[in-house]
């Protein structure tokens, strides 16, 4: 085999005594696949935390949580395909279900809860699809012409939108988001199954690890809608006070729905957060006490090659900073934007630390290995295991979301 075709010899650097056939193969697109995964997951809970258990604080965030984890679950399996040798083949997943394997039910788990979410948005945002519909009829123009057409398919021909129909909507709804809990926490436990099930590996093999994932999804997916909408309200706010036409709202109201919103989301974080950390951490205990003939080499990693990493970026800078930073009293907009992105920093860093630092040492248990993260792609390899690739990955949520949003307006309809 030609030394330049073997899969991951670019980003791996050996240390000491490693097998001639070890690299790391699982790289960047591996994280990013559950961290995606687990975004999805928390978007969806944080929805669910109203419609279901009835948190009529969030009310404002449960609409737009919900259209946003569509546009992260279409882009959940991308990392995937990006990583595959012969991604075409990846469709057979979803196309050949097989109950005994973890992977292929990826594939029924996606397309069960894709279905669930997208039925969900249908009966929120029904009664809007008929009134657009209806207020479309007869304008002028290509552009109304289309739009009326999309509204028009999108009703499903269901136009009644009397008090009973309604009621019978909101029964769905209310249906949906408690049948969606559990199977968007699959979809992603589903990812640290994965990990946890690999004997051959001493740091993922625990059964804590899908519990672990999903905890971490929990948390990583509401700081990215608080993070998310922050970001649109600032736009809003800057919107009005350079607009010279009228706006329904002032700059200072939106503001303070803003924060008062931000406040209460922030409670729902903080406990989930609590609960993340203490799972990690006791997994971390467990492991020392028991230390297994494995726990030599374990140990080397944990507490000095990946130390930094763990100790510093994911425990301090991605756990212990924001969470103190989050309990601080009266919020400000500065302080959450820095809070909740050092919350997504320390959840990726958790992720990292699994995947990369899971293969950081051979099956020697006397050699490491690391991994140099290619900037500048100098091929189609390199660019798909790469920074840019992962950029591509991040980017495409929220480019989705945008063009969702100019049909299914997730924070102007009420």
């Amino acid at each position: 085999m030609i030394e330049g075709y073997v899969h991951g010899i670019e980003w791996t650097i050996k240390e000491l005594f490693v097998y001639p056939n070890e690299f790391i193969y699982w790289s960047i697109q591996i994280v990013m696949y559950p961290y995606m995964t687990g975004l999805v997951a928390g978007a969806f809970v944080l929805s669910s935390l109203y419609h279901v258990f009835g948190q009529e604080d969030l009310k404002d965030l449960a609409k737009f949580a919900l259209v946003f984890s569509f546009a992260l679950l279409i882009v959940a399996p991308m990392p995937l395909m990006f990583h595959l040798q012969q991604p075409q083949r990846g469709v057979q997943v979803f196309f050949t279900p097989h109950f005994t394997s973890a992977i292929s039910a990826f594939g029924i788990v996606f397309f069960t809860y894709s279905i669930i979410v997208a039925t969900e948005i249908w009966f929120v945002y029904r009664k809007y699809f008929v009134e657009q519909a209806l207020a479309l009829k007869g304008k002028e123009g290509l552009g109304n012409t289309v739009m009326r057409l999309i509204y028009t398919t999108l009703t499903l021909g269901s136009y009644d939108i009397s008090e009973e129909a309604l009621h019978k909507d909101e029964k769905a709804i209310k249906i949906l988001a408690g049948i969606g809990i559990p199977v968007a926490c699959f979809l992603h436990g589903y990812a640290g199954f994965i990990f946890g099930s690999v004997k051959a590996n001493a740091l993922w093999m625990t059964p804590l690890m899908p519990v672990i994932f999903i905890m971490s999804a929990i948390v990583s997916g509401i700081a990215l809608c608080m993070l998310t909408y922050i970001v649109i309200m600032e736009w809003k706010k800057f919107r009005i006070k350079t607009s010279k036409r009228p706006w329904e709202v002032t700059a200072e109201e939106v503001a303070g729905v803003e924060l008062n919103l931000m406040r209460k989301t922030s409670k729902y974080l903080l406990g989930f957060m609590v609960a993340a950390i203490t799972l990690e951490l006791l997994d971390i205990v467990f492991r020392g006490y028991t230390a297994v003939k494995s726990w030599d080499i374990l140990r080397t990693i944990i507490y000095g090659k990946d130390f930094f990493n763990i100790f510093i970026l994911q425990y301090t800078f991605g756990n212990l900073l924001p969470f103190l930073m989050l309990l601080m009293p009266r919020p400000t907009v500065r302080r959450l934007v820095v809070a909740l992105s050092l919350v997504l920093f320390g959840v990726f860093m958790m992720r990292w630390n699994v995947v990369i630092g899971g293969q950081a040492f051979s099956l020697t248990f006397a050699g490491y290995m690391h991994y140099k993260l290619p900037f500048w792609p100098h091929n189609i390899e390199t660019y798909k295991e790469g920074f840019w690739g992962a950029f591509t990955i991040g980017v495409m949520p929220f480019v989705l979301f945008w063009g969702i949003n100019k049909i299914v307006p997730s924070l102007k309809y009420k």
